[in-house]
C-alpha cells in the first residue's frame, strides 16, 4: 500500500477525486475540521503528484478565539482568514516550519482549519527528498509515519511555504498547485480532544483525528 510511486494507476485515489468546492468551506470551522478526515491534500509538481489524506486537524474560531491569528483583528500577516473560503493560510513558526491551513466562514468572517497530519498516499520518494530522508523500496511504518506526521513535517514533504503558497485557493486544481479532493473514502471512527501545542484557549475541544491511525501526531487514540 506504501510503497512510493509517483504515477497515478487505476488503483489510486486521485483518479476518483473531486475537488472540494467553496461552499464546503463556508461554514463553522468545527464542521469543516470534521469532514476534511479522510480528504486528500494535493500538490501538482509538473507531471508529478503528491498527495496524502488528511488524519488529523484543528479548528481556529476566529476573532473570539485566544488561540486564533485572527483574535488581534485584521493585519496584513493574517488577511487571508478574513477573505473568502477555501483558501490557504500559511505562517512560520518556531522559526524552523510552516503550518498550513484553511479559511473558512462567509468572507469578512474570520476562521479557519490547521492540518496537523496526512497519511502519505503517493509521491513518498518525493516527500522524503524534500525533508532530507532516506527511504528504503519497503519503508517501515516508523519511516513513513516521519514524512507527513506532524504540521511541519507534512508542510516540508509538499514544500508548502508562506512564499509560495499563502492565499492559494485550495479549490481549484485548474489555477493552483495545491488542492484538496474527496475520493469518497471515510473514516470508521473520529476522535476529539482538546488541541495541542498551545497555550492559550488549549482546554477547548477543538482538535479532530482519525482514531487508530498511525500517522496522527502526539497521544495515539
Amino acid at each position: 500500500m506504501h510503497k512510493d510511486t509517483s504515477k497515478i494507476t487505476a488503483e489510486s485515489p486521485l483518479p476518483r477525486a473531486k475537488p472540494l468546492l467553496r461552499r464546503f468551506f463556508d461554514r463553522d470551522p468545527r464542521h469543516v475540521a470534521q469532514e476534511l478526515l479522510g480528504k486528500l491534500l494535493i500538490r501538482r509538481e509538473g507531471s508529478v503528484i503528491i498527495a496524502g489524506r488528511v488524519v488529523e486537524t484543528e479548528a481556529y474560531m476566529g476573532v473570539t478565539d485566544a488561540a486564533a491569528h485572527s483574535a488581534a483583528g485584521v493585519t496584513a500577516r493574517n488577511a487571508v482568514l478574513f477573505g473568502p473560503p477555501g483558501y490557504a493560510y500559511v505562517y512560520f513558526i518556531y522559526g524552523n516550519h510552516f503550518c498550513l491551513n484553511v479559511s473558512c466562514m462567509p468572507e469578512g468572517d474570520a476562521g479557519c482549519v490547521l492540518f496537523r497530519a496526512l497519511e502519505p498516499v503517493t509521491g513518498l520518494q518525493e516527500m522524503a527528498n524534500n525533508r532530507g530522508l532516506e527511504l528504503p523500496e519497503e519503508p517501515r511504518l516508523a519511516q513513513l509515519k516521519a514524512l507527513t506526521s506532524g504540521p511541519g513535517r507534512m508542510a516540508e514533504a509538499l514544500e508548502i511555504t508562506r512564499l509560495r503558497d499563502n492565499g492559494k485557493d485550495l479549490t481549484n486544481p485548474k489555477k493552483s498547485d495545491l488542492w484538496l479532493a474527496d475520493s469518497g473514502w471515510r473514516p470508521s471512527r473520529i476522535a476529539i480532544t482538546p488541541r495541542i501545542g498551545i497555550t492559550k484557549a488549549a482546554e477547548e475541544p477543538l482538535r479532530f483525528l482519525i482514531a487508530g491511525n498511525p500517522f496522527t501526531s502526539g497521544k495515539k487514540l
